[in-house]
């Protein structure tokens, strides 16, 4: 219901009486700012959102809150601006504290008044404040979506800042624990996921589901990666990607912050890393220890070519399926530490097959796989080129 069709409620009295009433309200002007000030410290004693606020924006509160209490008792009084809605008036400040002054402060001292004009004072006042009570939850629901939006953007701002490492900085960790409602000795975890694609989305309400599991976590999009940071309490790294698993739809990588949120930025480059070691088009979480060897090619690009060259390139340069063949026999003895015969097992085929192929392997290549160094090195070798040990490609 509108302001008026709340004040039409209210019986309609003769000018005479409407001036003696507006003459009431005319009265209480010079205890105006008495009244905002009471209203003011009512405030500052049980909101906490005001109590916490610095002293010149209490001081703000202050100013403005006696300007809106004189502009609500002008309006009583017909003083206002005859174009001014009664909900502008009522819109910032309004409050039953005026009815409270209007008796308090014994407006009949300086005009007389009869008990029913007082009646009818009050039916008007109140029928204001049914408008008032409803411009003040649109007002709550207006300023509450307002601090949100600027506790998340200042939330965004600390998590851009820890990924350029300024969580080094003592004082800056301090503020970003506070806003981030982090504990000083909390383990956190950095959870990168890209996007390949503009119109994907890696990660699918990933906070929601950690929360339900009682983990905090905030994210933010940055330079083409969405990424959080988790707060994973006592939980494993494993328990905590065992809870992001459901959400995954794109390449995810993990890595924890060793060093709290000092070791951030490095965090979200090893956890950047995973995931882009990661192989694209399939949906999979990874946390940094299980990609190690993937991470240090993904982090020195400009040896990839150079070790393919060096270990695998013979058997790719080989014609037709034979390389592939190869290529498949040397992933599954590297898998099954050079064993020829757990090696025809996985590949489905007999020993001395294996053994045959071993040795065109080690004859292409010059190395052996019963030497450790060797096997190391095609063992990265076949990683730099995007193949793993059980055959597929990763890359």
């Amino acid at each position: 219901m509108d302001v008026a069709h709340q004040i039409a409620r209210v019986p309609t009295l003769a000018p005479a009486l409407e001036r003696e009433i507006e003459r009431a309200w005319a009265s209480l002007l010079g205890h105006a700012d008495a009244i905002a000030d009471d209203i003011t410290l009512t405030l500052l004693a049980r909101d906490p959102y005001w109590s916490e606020q610095r002293v010149d924006q209490q001081a703000h509160l202050r100013t403005s809150t006696r300007e809106h209490i004189r502009r609500g008792i002008k309006a009583m009084a017909g003083l206002s601006d005859p174009e001014q809605r009664a909900i502008d008036v009522w819109r910032e400040n309004g409050t039953r504290t005026l009815w409270e002054a209007l008796l308090r402060h014994g407006w009949d001292h300086e005009v007389e008044l009869a008990e029913h004009l007082m009646l009818f004072a009050g039916q008007k006042l109140w029928a204001a404040l049914d408008v008032q009570n409803a411009v003040f939850v649109e007002s709550y629901r207006r300023e509450s979506t307002r601090l949100q939006r600027r506790n998340f953007q200042r939330q965004q701002s600390f998590l851009d800042g820890l990924v350029e490492g300024r969580g080094a900085d003592p004082d800056f960790a301090r503020e970003a624990r506070e806003e981030l409602g982090l504990g000083a000795d909390d383990a956190t975890i950095c959870v990168v996921a890209p996007f390949s694609d503009p119109l994907d989305e890696p990660l699918r309400a990933p906070e929601d589901r950690l929360e339900r599991a009682g983990i905090g976590s905030h994210w933010h999009v940055r330079g083409g990666n969405y990424f959080g940071l988790v707060s994973r309490g006592g939980l494993t790294v494993a328990e905590v990607v065992e809870q992001l698993g459901p959400c995954v739809a794109g390449r995810v990588g993990l890595a924890p912050c060793a060093e709290g949120l000092a070791g951030f930025a490095t965090a979200y480059q090893l956890a950047s890393r995973t995931a882009e070691s990661l192989p694209r088009g399939t949906p999979r979480l990874a946390a940094l220890s299980d990609r190690l060897p993937e991470v240090l090619l993904a982090g020195s690009p400009e040896v990839v070519s150079v070790l393919v060259a060096q270990t695998v390139g013979p058997l790719l340069a080989q014609q037709g399926q034979l390389a592939e063949t190869l290529l498949d026999t040397l992933a599954a003895l590297l898998a099954n530490d050079g064993s020829p015969t757990h090696a025809a097992q996985a590949l489905y085929c007999h020993r001395n097959t294996v053994i045959y192929r071993m040795k065109q392997i080690e004859s292409i290549t010059g190395r052996s796989l019963t030497r450790a160094q060797d096997k190391f090195e095609l063992t990265l070798g076949l990683l730099a080129t995007g193949r793993g040990f059980d055959g597929q490609v990763n890359l």
